[in-house]
């Protein structure tokens, strides 16, 4: 660690600093990285480059990215455009790293369609990231050049590229207030695109696209934050939300795929034996159907300060009301009496459900996912877990979208009170948690919080658009 100087240097200082400092050959190295943490002033760091290159008689690749890398974060537009010059002429080829700066700092200033052209001179020769497009993208939407923007959109999305929620949002910002049927039609689609990868804005995103309704010239839509009842109904404009139930069809469909797919497919037995498997199939077919399956050990971990066979205890007990069946998915360990598996608690469980220990490396999710589906339509299962590695076993997007309509219909889960004495779950909605639309109504669940993975958790909060 070393602290970068507060003003320019002449070459016998720079000398004398890197006489000092322990490991000489990297010292240019070092002190550019501590310039960037530092965020060192610019003419600070070009005293250093000058000396390197009269020293040196050229500059090295890679204290050129770090001193453009300081030139950007401090948005040093006409910086940023020698250095990419002298680059040009030295080097035939920019790696990715290099790129990325230069049209990050280049978009963000009033060369933002140098950015672009950048963009074009990536694509010859790869497949440009997903924060290239998304930085041309908010420049062209800062410009109110919309059409511009959303042809890189759609340009990003076709390389498989998943945008993120920051420059979805861009799109309704900088919408806000303008007219035009195909703008229209576009922000409509992201809408559509949130929907069908099953997206939840957090609450500034949902804000935005509040706001963009709003400010549609004539358009007349008011929105209005609420919970939607237990039945499906909105509040504020009464409408029933989609049912979140599959057609017999659509379920016997998704069940034979997910049997063929997941379960037989090539992923399940590396961390279960096929004999295993075919063990716990006859256990099913024995004794089903279940009303619900509970995957045992993730649920035991429900409350770290408590036991684990009591957090499943208590799972069960919420659970068992009404004579439900239950199935619970555990390991071979809990049979073994240790102070998280105390037997006579194992005993007074295996009263209350049906259990099925499997061995301890093996992969839950098949089992689960099994069970529950051979139980039949009716079938709840328990699980912190978002499954998310299953849906990309299915290979076309109309099964993983109906496999994600028959989670958000089935997973139950818990409630967010953990500080609670005892386990509380959520039920499973009847309604379907989705973006929707009639045409003349919009309903959106969002998130309060910004997450940043993608998370499949359903929340609970809704905005209500209508056009009145």
């Amino acid at each position: 660690n070393i602290q970068p100087p507060e003003k320019p240097l002449q070459a016998e200082e720079w000398n004398r600093l890197r006489e000092s400092f322990l490991s000489p050959r990297i010292f240019e190295e070092v002190m550019f990285n501590s310039m960037v943490r530092c965020n060192s002033p610019i003419d600070v760091a070009k005293s250093l480059l000058t000396h390197v290159a009269k020293s040196n008689g050229d500059i090295a690749y890679n204290l050129l990215v770090k001193y453009l890398a300081l030139c950007v974060q401090q948005g040093q537009t006409s910086e940023i455009c020698d250095v990419y010059d002298i680059m040009k002429t030295r080097f035939k080829i920019l790696e990715s790293g290099a790129y990325s700066l230069f049209i990050r700092g280049l978009s963000n200033s009033d060369q933002w369609r140098m950015a672009l052209t950048l963009l074009e001179e990536v694509k010859k020769i790869m497949i440009p990231s997903r924060t290239n497009y998304e930085s041309c993208i908010k420049a062209a939407s800062r410009h109110q050049e919309m059409n511009l923007a959303f042809d890189l959109y759609h340009e990003m999305l076709a390389k498989d590229l998943v945008p993120t929620l920051d420059v979805l949002q861009a799109f309704f910002d900088f919408s806000r207030g303008m007219k035009g049927a195909e703008l229209q039609k576009e922000l409509f689609g992201i809408l559509l695109y949130l929907r069908e990868n099953q997206i939840y804005p957090h609450r500034t995103f949902m804000r935005s696209i509040k706001l963009w309704f709003e400010s549609i010239p004539g358009g007349n839509w008011r929105g209005h934050l609420t919970n939607i009842k237990d039945s499906g109904q909105c509040p504020v404009c009464n409408h029933q939300l989609e049912d979140s139930d599959l057609t017999e069809e659509e379920y016997n469909n998704l069940r034979e795929r997910i049997i063929r797919d997941v379960i037989h497919g090539t992923d399940t037995f590396r961390k279960t034996s096929p004999q295993e498997f075919e063990a716990f199939q006859t256990f099913v077919e024995n004794r089903f159907p279940f009303d619900i399956v509970i995957d045992g050990l993730n649920v035991s971990h429900i409350k770290p300060r408590k036991m684990q066979c009591e957090n499943l205890f208590d799972a069960i007990n919420c659970l068992a009301k009404d004579n439900a069946r239950l199935l619970v998915l555990g390991r071979k360990h809990m049979l073994i009496n240790s102070s998280n598996w105390q037997r006579d608690i194992m005993k007074e469980m295996q009263n209350k459900a049906d259990f099925f220990f499997a061995e301890n490396i093996s992969e839950d999710d098949a089992f689960l996912l099994y069970a529950t589906l051979r139980s039949g339509k009716h079938c709840k299962f328990v699980t912190r877990d978002f499954l998310r590695d299953h849906k990309a076993c299915l290979s076309d997007s109309l099964t993983r979208h109906l496999f994600r309509k028959w989670q958000r219909g089935h997973q139950i889960a818990f409630s967010p009170s953990v500080e609670g004495k005892h386990i509380k779950f959520l039920p499973a909605f009847c309604y379907d948690c989705v973006v929707q639309t009639t045409g003349d109504t919009w309903h959106i669940p969002y998130k309060e919080i910004f997450e940043k993975k993608y998370s499949y958790e359903v929340p609970r909060k809704w905005l209500c658009i209508q056009q009145k």
